[in-house]
């Protein structure tokens, strides 16, 4: 098991894992046992990651989804949830993409990608690290809410009353987490014109 606990929690393609292996006759039958055994998880086809009972470390479902299909980096109540400004915990990673939607249901859960334009998919993006020191790509809170606004299917919010019922008690934001909101990533985001009228109420309501 040495060998996996050296890759640690960053998913890898089955080039790497047969790497591995390679002073074996047929490291493809040892991938294969190792699935088996649950030693290596297969994500999707070409993407694995080494199991927990490996490496002793949670796995990271957005390190994972940013591997899964990209460009992309975890947003919408994924990112909200992971910065604790939303109580619920999500069950599917949701993030935002710049090519087509996707949906993947695997042993890690469900992951979803919803496509944006690029110049409004670079907009207010973080990296963070995981326990094991590795990076991946999040929205940082204020990008997360307007993707969520943008993303939302008739969601038509036309005055600042309507939104902050929206935050508060659809989403059940607490009011200072909004205070503390970046106003300048809104800006950004109006720019762009997508929902163009509920971003600048969010602005206003920043404002006041």
């Amino acid at each position: 098991m040495e060998r996996l606990q050296k890759i640690g929690i960053i998913p890898i393609d089955k080039a790497i894992l047969y790497s591995l292996y390679s002073d074996l006759k047929q490291p493809k039958d040892k991938v294969s046992e190792l699935e088996r055994k649950g030693f290596v998880i297969r994500v999707k086809r070409n993407l694995y990651v080494v199991s927990p009972k490996v490496h002793n470390m949670e796995i990271s479902r957005e390190l994972v989804a940013n591997h899964l299909y990209g460009p992309s980096y975890v947003s919408l109540e994924s990112a909200l949830s992971y910065y604790g400004l939303i109580p619920e915990r999500v069950y599917a990673v949701r993030s935002v993409c710049t090519k087509f939607h996707k949906k993947y249901d695997t042993p890690l859960g469900v992951f979803e990608y919803l496509k944006m334009p690029e110049n409004y998919f670079s907009i207010g993006i973080n990296q963070e690290k995981t326990d094991d020191s590795a990076t991946f790509l999040i929205a940082s809170p204020t990008k997360a809410l307007c993707d969520l606004i943008v993303a939302t299917p008739n969601l038509r919010l036309q005055s600042v009353k309507a939104m902050q019922k929206y935050l508060t008690e659809d989403l059940r934001v607490d009011l200072e987490a909004i205070r503390s909101l970046d106003k300048s990533i809104v800006e950004q985001c109006v720019e762009m014109g997508k929902k163009r009228r509920e971003l600048e109420v969010l602005l206003d309501l920043l404002n006041n």
